[in-house]
């Protein structure tokens, strides 16, 4: 049986919001090495379960699902979330008695 790693769902590095990162993810880890397909020059793998990644809310969902189905796990911490990020809105930079001076 193959292991299964569950960690938390990281960020996209594509947007700055964090919608979905609160779900855990249990994935596969590769069974077998990729290899080149000869006729394509493709990477590939006999490996279906690579693919398969499971959505679950919290890390104890994950873990129970894993439990119940006997397959052996590893869970990794989740990542720090940084509190020093202020929000902001577009609309600020229009606001009455701003005290930053205008950039462009």
């Amino acid at each position: 049986m193959q292991k299964a790693r569950i960690l938390r769902t990281p960020k996209n590095a594509m947007q700055s919001g964090r919608a979905r990162t609160q779900d855990w993810m249990l994935m596969f880890e590769p069974a077998e090495p990729k290899r080149i397909d000869p006729l394509t020059g493709w990477f590939g793998s006999g490996d279906t379960q690579g693919q398969l990644r499971l959505s679950f809310p919290t890390a104890e969902a994950a873990v129970a699902y894993a439990e119940a189905k006997g397959i052996p796990y590893e869970v990794e911490p989740a990542p720090p979330v940084r509190a020093d990020i202020k929000p902001k809105s577009y609309a600020d930079n229009f606001r009455f008695g701003r005290s930053e001076n205008w950039t462009h």
